[in-house]
């Protein structure tokens, strides 16, 4: 006797079709809560190995599997453009009755293996790299106020530095905030400024040319505002603003690096070189455990950069990517194929070099279509080095 528990999530409750070989014996719904899963559980052990389907609705699903991985039932996930798809044939209306009994009718007909379940590190390291992400974006949106707070007390500022970012960066903006403030001093007592605010250890030389190039700044300003006006107060405390979400998210990576001491796909992704800590705990935040994966095409689909094609009559589109599913791994990998091109003139790899010889033969015009295939590149080399726990070793690489 074959028995199916399809389950439609929705966001306080879960619509239950319970499918026994060809029958439809009970339907129900229940809370997501204790008493809810209680309920659930009852039913389930009224069978002999049932089968659990449900789709993933992101945080509004995680109830439900939390719950089936505490009592240890195996359980599928089903992605719900698979799950739209597979029930196409038997759905006409849409209801969540409906829902749970296609749910149970996808799973009779398509026989879906149960779902790779991961350790409980690998949704914790999910979390805090989704927190990441948030402090990431305020940090942006704090960056791009402070540049146009700016514009009225001291433009200029902005060319201090090399880069508009970093401690000494902040600190130097919430310090000199306004011209007027800079002109205070002379340029001694400005590099004994300057060396008072960096977080960093700074030869005196070097805090003497940032004065001296501060002062010039500061004596070509002509600010829109006075020094004692309400835009200085709001370039000083998005200045601050900036540099504590900066720390929060330094925090972050602090906390994933502790929490993934365990995992040995760690020690594997920092082999290659161009990729830091900080990438490999967003990578492994945001793909899980690697090993889920049956194939490093798996991981191409799961991030959105697996190739579509469009025919329909004489009308031809070009090839392009999917850009379904994660997107924030897809954004993580991007940025990891530049870190890596950056870093090749000390230490080459397979990617590139890839990289470097599709560009040299291409229009500029095509740097994000390399820089996918690069992407994959990668994608297939992690999946190698984690599923054969292997370090990164450049000779092969570049041998091949």
């Amino acid at each position: 006797m074959e028995c199916i528990f399809g389950i439609d999530v929705s966001k306080a409750t879960a619509n239950v079709a319970v499918l026994v070989d060809e029958t439809f014996i009970k339907e129900f719904k229940i809370t997501s809560d204790v008493p809810g899963y209680q309920t659930l559980e009852d039913e389930l052990n009224s069978f002999t190995e049932p089968q659990i389907i449900f789709e993933s609705t992101g945080i509004y699903s995680r109830s439900l599997r939390a719950y089936l991985q505490r009592s240890n039932w195996q359980y599928t996930e089903i992605n719900p453009l698979r799950s739209k798809i597979d029930m196409a044939s038997f759905r006409h209306d849409k209801t969540d009755a409906l829902d749970a009994r296609g749910l149970a009718l996808a799973m009779k007909k398509h026989h879906y293996k149960p779902t790779y379940q991961q350790a409980p590190v690998y949704s914790e390291l999910h979390d805090l790299e989704r927190t990441y992400q948030d402090y990431n974006d305020d940090v942006v949106r704090a960056k791009n106020r402070l540049h146009k707070a700016l514009q009225l007390t001291f433009p200029e500022l902005e060319h201090v530095l090399s880069k508009q970012d970093g401690g000494l960066y902040w600190h130097l903006v919430q310090r000199f905030a306004h011209p007027d403030f800079v002109l205070e001093y002379g340029v001694s007592e400005l590099a004994d400024q300057i060396l008072d605010a960096t977080p960093k250890n700074m030869g005196v030389q070097r805090a003497l040319k940032i004065a001296d190039k501060l002062l010039n700044l500061a004596e070509r300003c002509a600010a829109s505002v006075s020094s004692n006006a309400h835009a200085v107060r709001a370039v000083v405390y998005l200045a601050q603003e900036a540099e504590r979400l900066d720390g929060l998210k330094n925090e972050i990576i602090d906390e994933m690096t502790q929490l993934s001491q365990g995992l040995d796909e760690v020690k594997y992704l920092l082999s290659f070189p161009g990729i830091g800590i900080k990438t490999v705990m967003c990578l492994i935040g945001e793909l899980g455990d690697i090993r889920r994966f049956h194939s490093a095409n798996a991981i191409n689909r799961y991030i959105g950069i697996d190739l579509i094609r469009y025919e329909s009559g004489d009308h031809v589109m070009k090839s392009g990517i999917s850009k379904r599913g994660n997107a924030y791994a897809r954004k993580i990998l991007y940025r990891t194929i530049m870190n890596i091109v950056s870093t090749a003139r000390y230490n080459p790899s397979n990617i590139s070099n890839y990289y470097q010889n599709k560009k040299r033969s291409s229009s500029t015009k095509r740097t994000k279509m390399i820089t996918i295939g690069a992407m994959s590149r990668l994608i297939r080399t992690l999946y190698h080095l984690v599923i054969n726990n292997d370090y990164f070793d450049p000779k092969k690489s570049l041998a091949g």
